[in-house]
């Protein structure tokens, strides 16, 4: 039987960790001569894999340096992360009627995988997705659509019947040219960021009635 399925990025799309990433984005490439606002991180950090970062901001430095460098930014993250995360508003409830259909849910990021799996357990939520895909382990990351197409194939969902969650400009065009529809989180970016990046609209987070009718609508999951 064809059915749908619910795919979520985790980082700002989950629990809002923009500021904390941001935070230690800049603790680690300051010392390399960056320095990063709120809008500088939505354009040019914000969903992006690490090797991708590392190759456009530290290009002086070897591939080994490199990943040093950026694993330094992701312990700064969870040591930051531990004492402040939270889920989004709404995420527990509309996991709980997704479960209820019988719409399965999984997990997409670019995260490595200690941030991502550091980040669910933080919310209480590992064990509610039937998959979690990494992009650092694929082949691609976002904004390739192959962390989305590999979400897919776990729940062999239709992608013209699934939704996806995403809060960066990267992440929505992954899950849009897996064949995705995508509603923008707006934790960090403006409704028209997202809506230009390729969202089909956006919501506030996971209790916005917008969100809510559009997941009634193409799923038949009601809140």
């Amino acid at each position: 039987m064809t059915r749908g399925a619910l795919l979520f990025d985790i980082d700002g799309t989950m629990a809002d960790t923009d500021p904390i990433h941001l935070q230690a984005f800049n603790r680690v490439l300051g010392e390399f001569g960056h320095s990063f606002d709120h809008h500088r991180y939505g354009r040019e950090l914000q969903g992006f894999a690490n090797r991708a970062i590392a190759e456009r901001f530290l290009p002086d430095l070897d591939p080994a340096a490199q990943a040093d460098v950026m694993a330094r930014k992701e312990a700064t993250f969870r040591e930051l992360v531990r004492s402040e995360i939270r889920p989004m508003p709404g995420l527990n409830e509309l996991l709980d009627a997704a479960d209820a259909a019988g719409v399965p849910v999984v997990a997409v990021t670019n995260a490595p995988r200690a941030n991502a799996e550091l980040l669910l357990d933080g919310i209480g939520l590992m064990h509610r997705f039937v998959a979690l895909v990494i992009g650092e382990e694929l082949a691609h990351g976002k904004p390739h659509p192959l962390p989305y197409l590999e979400g897919l194939r776990h729940t062999a969902a239709d992608p013209a019947l699934s939704l996806a969650f995403e809060d960066s400009r990267s992440g929505i065009q992954s899950a849009t040219a897996a064949g995705i529809a995508t509603i923008g989180i707006r934790s960090g970016l403006t409704h028209a960021d997202l809506v230009a990046a390729g969202a089909i609209t956006s919501a506030a987070d996971f209790a916005d009635p917008v969100l809510l009718a559009l997941v009634s609508d193409r799923l038949g999951i009601r809140v």
